[in-house]
């Protein structure tokens, strides 16, 4: 019997132990679902670090070409400045990581960034905060401003790695290229040109991937799944580079010549409608913004009243509607419509004229017979069929319309000489390019081809016409007429000396108010042309706002570009007057011995730039086939793999360009002129990692 009482009391003692035990871990699980602490550990915190991360992967930015494959825009490295703060981050107290003198750190970053004293501190006074960063002076810091800033030996100082977009020539085609900058979650987006208007090819398409993380916040095996980015798209425009700084150049001796609101100038393929060149001032430098006043590009967005360029196509118009006999005359001077006296740009007039001189002297009395025979509605019409009050749908942000007013016998009179109605360059370029396509108008682009990731063309730009517009006996008695200007008209100063020309000037009186601006200063002066005449390869076109310097100024700048486009492109006159001695056809000096070819382009009386120390040559520039005048710098790029920065106080900006070019330096240009001054030593070897910062000045 006290076998059988102690059996049962064992098992009691059993049962309550048991109870206990599980009322604790219900009094555990209570607690725990009430207070997420438990030893210590915060299980809120503990779950979410072993959490799933989804991580974006960006895609590379496409790059930016010429139609020879010459890089434009591309991306390079940058960094973002970043202090710790927390003190949690050192270790060893000996080797601190985080900032630790403050005032000291602040000082020192101020002067490197050029930053204020002041913010700086205040950054690094940042109450509660793992770590800061300092606004636009510490970001996009290039790989020099970061090796930089290592010199100083900061604690708690880290860089946040990331790329920007580096525009290789600068501000040349600024306004054509436009450009790209980081947003506020790090994409780099296109705000302006072609950056902006093919962003969504060039940035490509993000990719992602997913996986487990640890407390710590490190990846635990392998990832759930990745999907790979899909880099952007190569673009490559119809730019040629070589007449691109050829248009530069032009650019920057008007500049330090003359004073003015604007200038803008485009050179175009004749043949094909592609635009070549495409030049202005102001500009910007795309790297910087530095001169970045307006987001508006010329080309494509400034609307005003033509001028005379507008009277080949008022004469094209009459001759296409049966009213032009070239060999009728008028009374030249003054003609009164409505009321409103119209003058010749003279006042008096020349007498008794025929309409072939008329157009050589740019009769506005002319112009405005002419008009009034044909009516408000064929003349619009015709203007109309050319593309005028019409947006062209080339490749660029920002196309204007500009308007055509023709409803009234005064407002038909002056549209014939381009006064009362606004167009754009760029239409004026597509309606001129009737010209060399036995009347069919061609429409203008500017991006030549769009490559792929993987190489394949998605996109090939070409010749797109746009329809017959005027009959070929129309087109041959205005082209001879256009001769005429040039060599039979009131002024030679136009005249190329390496090729023929044809062409049309313009000047215009600018709206103000109240009425039209008064004074010498206040026109638009402009010229339309194509050359060579005896077989057109280009086509071009030129505006100048109030220019100090007249129509002397923009003809000098017509002869220098035309004259040096012709040497480049192998098109010029054998039987031209310029002094055959002086000009140079350069051959091609690729794997030459230096030494040799520089004792042969000295006797020629070229001045030689070698590039580094090698023996062979494996690059030149002008490349072969490109006409050069005695005196020219010829580079030649050896097969060094260190190079010497050379003295270049009275360089050009193109002639900067093509050195740096050659060798992969990046540069900046602050001011126009030749080069005054420099930061890189004469004599030292390159450090390529670093910026060429030029100064020119007239």
């Amino acid at each position: 019997m006290k076998k059988k009482r102690s059996r049962v009391k064992v098992n009691k003692v059993l049962i309550l132990l048991f109870f206990f035990a599980f009322l604790g871990a219900i009094i555990k699980l209570a607690y725990v679902a009430i207070s997420p602490v438990v030893d210590g550990t915060n299980l809120d915190d503990f779950v979410s670090q072993r959490n799933t991360e989804k991580e974006t992967l960006y895609a590379s930015r496409g790059d930016i070409y010429d139609i020879n494959g010459e890089i434009l825009a591309k991306n390079v490295n940058s960094y973002t400045l970043v202090a710790y703060l927390s003190e949690s981050r050192t270790t060893d107290p000996k080797n601190p990581e985080h900032v630790v003198d403050k005032e000291a750190t602040a000082k020192a970053l101020s002067e490197v960034l050029d930053m204020d004293y002041d913010y700086a501190l205040k950054r690094l006074n940042t109450k509660g905060a793992y770590q800061v960063e300092f606004g636009v002076s510490g970001r996009d810091l290039s790989e020099n401003k970061k090796a930089e800033i290592e010199a100083l030996d900061l604690d708690g100082i880290g860089f946040i790695s990331g790329s920007k977009r580096y525009y290789k020539q600068g501000s040349a085609a600024s306004y054509i290229i436009g450009y790209a900058r980081s947003n506020e979650v790090g994409e780099i987006v296109g705000e302006m040109g072609i950056e902006s208007y093919y962003n969504e090819e060039l940035k490509g398409t993000d990719g992602e991937t997913m996986y487990a993380k640890d407390a710590y916040g490190y990846q635990m095996g392998d990832a759930y799944y990745t999907i790979e980015p899909v880099s952007g798209s190569n673009i490559y425009l119809t730019l040629d580079s070589q007449i691109q700084l050829i248009l530069e150049d032009v650019m920057n001796t008007m500049e330090e010549e003359n004073e003015f609101s604007w200038v803008t100038f485009t050179v175009m393929d004749a043949k094909t409608g592609a635009i070549v060149g495409s030049a202005n001032s102001p500009d910007f430098n795309p790297n910087t913004l530095e001169g970045l006043t307006s987001y508006v590009n010329p080309l494509v967005g400034y609307t005003y009243e033509p001028g005379s360029t507008m009277k080949i196509f008022s004469w094209l118009a009459a001759m296409e509607n049966g009213v032009y006999d070239g060999e009728e005359e008028f009374m030249s001077g003054s003609v009164e419509v409505t009321g409103y006296p119209i003058y010749d740009f003279n006042n008096a007039g020349w007498g008794m004229i025929n309409y072939d001189t008329g157009f050589a002297y740019s009769s506005n009395v002319g112009a405005t017979y002419l008009a009034l025979k044909l009516g408000s509605e064929k003349l619009r019409s015709f203007y109309e069929s050319l593309g005028f009050g019409q947006k062209t749908g080339i490749e660029l942000p920002g196309e204007e319309s500009g308007v055509l007013r023709m409803t009234y016998d005064l407002e038909t009179a002056t549209a014939s000489f381009g006064q009362g109605i606004t167009t754009t360059p760029i239409q004026t370029l597509q309606a001129l390019s009737i010209l060399t396509n036995d009347g069919v108008m061609l429409k203008p682009y500017i991006v030549d081809k769009i490559v792929d990731e993987n190489g394949d063309v998605t996109y090939q730009g070409g010749r797109n016409e746009l329809g017959k517009k005027v009959s070929s006996e129309s087109i041959n008695k205005v082209y001879e007429l256009m001769y005429d200007v040039v060599y039979n008209g009131l002024s030679t100063s136009w005249q190329p000396n390496n090729v023929t020309l044809a062409g049309k000037t313009g000047t215009a009186q600018i709206a103000g108010d109240h009425g039209y601006l008064t004074g010498s200063i206040n026109y638009i002066r402009s010229f339309a042309g194509v050359f060579p005449y005896e077989d057109p390869e280009y086509i071009i076109y030129i505006s100048a706002k109030q220019i100090s310097g007249g129509a002397s100024s923009v003809a000098k700048a017509v002869r220098s570009a035309v004259e040096s486009i012709a040497n480049y492109a192998n098109i010029t006159n054998s039987e031209s007057s310029v002094d055959l001695s002086k000009i140079i056809n350069l051959s091609n000096y690729m794997s030459s011995d230096i030494e040799t070819t520089t004792e042969e382009l000295e006797k020629l009386n070229l001045k030689v730039i070698k590039i580094g120390n090698g023996s062979t040559i494996i690059n030149q520039y002008p490349l072969k086939n490109t006409k050069v005048l005695v005196g020219s710098k010829v580079f030649l790029l050896t097969d060094s793999t260190e190079f010497v920065m050379p003295d270049i106080i009275g360089w050009s900006s193109s002639e900067v360009m093509s050195f740096c070019n050659l060798v992969g330096l990046k540069f900046n240009f602050t001011g126009y002129g030749v080069v005054k001054e420099f930061n890189l030593p004469v004599g030292e070897i390159l450090d390529l990692t670093k910026t060429l910062e030029v100064t020119l000045a007239v």
